[in-house]
Formats: structure tokens, sequence, C-alpha cells
């Protein structure tokens, strides 16, 4: 039995002793639907994981430059695997630096000006590169000559499945039907095989992750799914569904401010033949309509629209001038509303009396049509009859709007689920960073109130309010009743009455007896087993080239290159040490918790360095 029981850990070890092994022998083929085997290798079956498979989900294609950068990156993606590569993109700047969710663009050969983007998806689920602050992007390092020479050659396959892992990455955070099953690496190529296993829905937006964005969802709906689930109902009626247990459940009530900044083409747009549009201020604007006419045929009509979006915000509209020769006449929304012109023009019809009268008649009345305009959207037409040599007319409308800030604000209360139900109850709470419960006690500390700026740089307001975030932990029991003390009575015996060389026993018998038994005991010969699993310890040279928002690791130490270090299992006393590294201990039982706990002990320090304080240190 031992040596059937060896076996089989050797077998499994085998096929599932790394990730690589796991890789290979289980998520590759049962992704492509090819056959797994049992761990000895004596069965085997075809999954059925995927709805659809493709040869190639994604490939990156790179092209170093002679300062180090990627100069070019190619990526090729089947986006409905369908087998055919139909979206493809080249990334607009050279890549100076790789990050977990992005890359980092600098002026070629060197870490100055440098630009940060991430990768993502648009609404059309088509991989999309932004810019963003450099806090935002995870695990950067650098690649160009500015951190040492030859970096992004030298290391061309762990560049790739960095840069490849950060687009992945965002593809299967937006669309989670998407899997890969294999990562190939072909000179400065790097190919995904890809399919979709999740779901063999058409949408994205699948039901299951609608919880991420809703976590308070789950709890009611899945109370909602037990009452009509049978399976359900009989294990919380079995004996161990109806003991007492409790559940620890986290929430948050958190206080959102928005404050929204108004320009005045967010409030109004306008369209038509204006002579000019002149700014009468932050908040103002003049529009002047500009058109000729004629004796001989219908007055032509001019119009200007104006797109309103936010009529609450319309402050004044008016016609603040008609001017024209001979006739003019204002209307809005197909009313007339004003005129210009020796005698009153109020209809559809031509005005009565001759149209060359050689005078330029001006009406500077203001004509209100605030009401029109806070009604929504409004059109202002200018119809002219002239004669002579000028035939002209013109209308000027003045507009005001309100550009002040916006302010809205909520409580968002994940908690009022768990606050209402009999069965929980407060455990721990935090008001911003005070802790005001522990273990279900009060604490007697109370934040005071804050005060905070909101909004941008162009629409800041100071707010201060009693707490801005509470996160809560409740305790809830999940079913009624104490749980049943176990029966230890048996256990008790067989150690009370045991000894080195007999096994006693109490049995239970069907009719409720206890039956006693005692029978020869004696533990098989284990032999000896090594004091440790001999390891080696290794090192090899690595530039210093991680980023972060102060630079270049490297440009701000004493030494711009280090060690990574490297511990292996030893094979038959030999230390597996990989290319280019070095051993720094040989094979044996290595005891390093001397060195992990100083370097632990640094961290912690420097860290300390770093708190100011009133008195000098």
């Amino acid at each position: 039995m031992e040596d059937r029981a060896r076996a089989a850990a050797a077998d499994s070890r085998a096929r599932t002793g790394d990730s690589e092994a796991i890789q290979k022998n289980y998520v590759t083929p049962g992704l492509a639907g090819e056959p797994i085997k049992t761990v000895d290798g004596s069965q085997s079956f075809t999954p059925n994981l995927a709805c659809q498979k493709t040869a190639t989900l994604m490939e990156i294609l790179v092209q170093p430059g002679t300062g180090g950068d990627l100069q070019t990156v190619d990526v090729a993606r089947d986006t409905n695997l369908d087998g055919t590569l139909d979206q493809r993109m080249r990334v607009p700047v050279p890549v100076s630096g790789i990050c977990a969710n992005g890359v980092i663009a600098c002026s070629p050969g060197t870490w100055d000006r440098c630009n940060y983007f991430r990768w993502g998806l648009d609404q059309a689920q088509m991989l999309t590169l932004s810019q963003v602050e450099m806090p935002e992007l995870g695990g950067c390092y650098c690649i160009n000559n500015s951190c040492g020479t030859n970096l992004a050659l030298g290391n061309l396959s762990s560049v790739l499945r960095d840069l490849g892992g950060g687009l992945i990455g965002a593809l299967t955070s937006s669309d989670p039907r998407f899997g890969v099953a294999e990562a190939i690496i072909d000179g400065p190529m790097i190919r995904y095989v890809g399919a979709q296993s999740t779901s063999c829905a058409a949408n994205p937006a699948l039901p299951q992750t609608a919880y991420r964005a809703n976590p308070a969802a789950i709890q009611g709906e899945a109370f909602a799914a037990s009452q009509s689930n049978s399976l359900f109902q009989a294990v919380a009626a079995s004996p161990a569904g109806i003991g007492r247990a409790e559940q620890t459940r986290a929430c948050a009530v958190r206080r959102e401010i928005i404050v929204q900044s108004w320009t005045y083409d967010d409030i109004l747009t306008a369209s038509g033949p204006f002579e000019f549009v002149q700014s009468c201020g932050a908040d103002c604007r003049r529009y002047r309509l500009r058109g000729n006419g004629n004796c001989s045929s219908a007055p032509p009509t001019y119009t200007a629209l104006f797109g309103i979006a936010k009529p609450e915000r319309i402050v004044s509209a008016r016609i603040t001038r008609i001017a024209g020769d001979d006739w003019v006449q204002a209307r809005l929304n197909g009313v007339v509303v004003g005129y210009a012109g020796k005698r009153p023009w109020l209809g559809d019809a031509f005005p009565s009396g001759d149209c060359s009268v050689e005078e330029a008649p001006v009406n500077n009345n203001p004509i209100d049509m605030t009401a029109a305009f806070r009604a929504g959207d409004a059109r202002v037409d200018m119809r002219v009859r002239g004669g002579k040599d000028s035939r002209w007319g013109t209308l000027d409308v003045e507009v005001r709007v309100d550009t002040s800030c916006d302010f809205s604000e909520r409580v968002v209360d994940t908690c009022s689920g768990y606050a209402a139900d009999p069965a929980c109850r407060l455990f721990a709470e935090t008001v911003d960073g005070i802790e005001t419960f522990r273990n279900g006690v009060a604490t007697g500390l109370r934040p005071l109130p804050q005060t905070r700026l909101v909004g941008s740089a162009s629409c800041t307001m100071s707010v201060e309010r009693p707490f801005f975030e509470r996160m809560r932990s409740y305790r809830c029991t999940l079913s009624n009743g104490e749980l049943p003390q176990p029966d230890l009575s048996r256990g008790a015996y067989i150690i009370d009455h045991s000894t080195e060389t007999l096994l006693a026993d109490r049995l239970r018998t069907r009719d409720g007896n206890l039956t006693e038994t005692v029978s020869g005991f004696a533990l098989p010969d284990r032999g000896s087993v090594p004091a440790c699993e001999p390891i080696c310890k290794t090192r090899a040279p690595k530039a210093n080239n991680d980023a972060a928002p102060a630079g270049v690791v490297g440009a701000i130490q004493n030494e711009p290159t280090g060690y990574d270090i490297f511990y292996h299992s030893c094979e038959a006393d030999r230390c597996p040490a990989g290319p280019g590294e070095e051993i720094v201990s040989a094979c044996g039982c290595l005891d390093d918790f001397p060195e992990a706990a100083v370097m632990m002990q640094s961290v912690r320090l420097a860290g300390a360095d770093l708190v100011c304080t009133g008195n000098v240190q």
C-alpha cells in the first residue's frame, strides 16, 4: 500500500507539480477540447469547457529601436473568436517602460518627458490606450538604454509576457467570457490561444458580473432563490442546518458629493447665418443675423436655431437691436415679436407702403425671449424687404446663462439590509478612520466633523459633514438554535484503555448496547527521513530598472545594478541553477530566517524615519 501511495504521489507531482505542468496537462487541453488524462494516465476524457475556440486570440509583435525602447508594438486580436484577426492597432508611442496594466513612453533612450498609458477597452470592446497618471499603473519597470544596455532584447521573453499580460488583463477584466489557454513566444512575437469559457452568451455584460458593481444585491437575491430551492430547504432543515453558526459580513456607508462645473457651450449652442458672434462675458454672448432682401419677390427668411441643453440655466434672452434698409421683421418660434420700418409689419404679407425710401430704420427696444428659451430649443427668424442699393437687414440676439457650479450629495448605504436584519449585530465600525466599535463594544470614540474640498480646479467647494465614510462589519446568525455537542465518549475510551501494543475500542450496536473489543496494535516501521529538504541559493545580476513616480529606482541608488535571489530544490545533491545564475549557498539545510528578519526590520525602520515628529531625532 505504501509503494502504491508513493507511486500515486509521484504521478501527481509529475502532472501538477508546477504551473507549467498544470497548464500543459489540464488548462490547455481543457480549453482546446482535447483529451485530459487521469493522474496515473490509465484513462482519459474529452471535456467541453468552451463555447468557441480560436487558434489565435491575440498577437503582439515588437521591434526594439536604437535607444532600447520598443519602437514598434503591433497588436492584432480576434474579437469574436471566429479565427480572423479583425482588430489591429499600433501603439502610437515608443515604449520605454512596461507596467502590469499599461506602458510608459519617454523621449527615446532616456527617462525624460515621460507619459503614462493604461490598457482598456472602449464601448465597442476594442482595445484602447488612454493617458493616466503614474499612480494608476502598477508593477512598472524601465527597458530602454537609460536603465541599462540591451534590456529589451536581452530579456525579450519576459518583456513580451509582461506586455501581453497587461493587454490580456484588460481584455478579461472588461469581457469575462474570454479565457487564455496558452501563450506562445516566437522570437519578437507572443501569441495567445483563447476560448470563450465563462459563458455561452453573446453579450459581454454577463448577469454573473453584475454583483461586482452592486455586491449588496447578493443578499436579497440569494434569499429569494433559497426560498424556492428544494435542495437548500432540505439542507436547512437537516440537523446540521438548524445549528447555530455566525458569519461576518462587511459593508460601508459612504457620502458621495458631486460638484459639476458648467461652461456656456454646455448650456447653449447656436447655428445660423451669423455675421458675428461676440462674447459679452464668461456667461454672455451676442449673435448678429444678417441677410439681404428685395422688393420684387417674397421677403427671404434667415433663421438662427438655439439648442438649449439646460433650460433652467438661461438667465435672460432678448433681441437687443433690429435694423435694415428698408424693412426687417423678427419672429420667435414662428410668432412676430418685433420689426424695424416706417410703419408696422406684423403679418405674413408685404408691409404697407413703398419699398425704397432711402431710410435705414433701427429698433433698439429690447424684446424679451427668456420664457421661450427656458421652455427648450428656440428658433429666431429675420425677414428682410429692401430696395435701392443696400437691401440689407440685421438682428441682434443676446443670451446670458448661469455658469455657476452644481452641487449634489447622497449617502450610499450598503449596510441597511444587515442593520434591519434581527439576526445581525454590529461587530466593528470605523468612521473616517476612527474606530468606534470593536468586538461588538463601543469604544467611546467619536470623530469630529470634517471639512473637505471637493470638485475640480475650476469648481471647488468646501464641505463640512459629520462623517464621510463608515466601514462596518456585522456578525449574522445563520440559523436559530445551538449546534449539538459531538459525542466524544468513544474517543475518550480508546485513549484511556489502549496501550502501545493493544488497541481498545467500544462500539454501539444497532440495539443500543455497547460492545468492547481489544486487538493487537503496532505501527509499521516508518524508516528514517532526512532532516530537511535540501535546497540551494543562487543569484543572478539584474538592472534595478523598476520605475516609480520619483523615477527609475537604479538612478537614485548607489549601485544601478542588483541581484535576483533564487532558491532551488536540489536534485541528487546537485543545484539546478538557471542560466546566468551563480551559486551562493550549496545544497543543504539552509536557514535564511535571520537575513529575512533583518530585511523586514530595515524596511520597517526606514518607514518610521519618514514620519515627521516634533523632536530632533
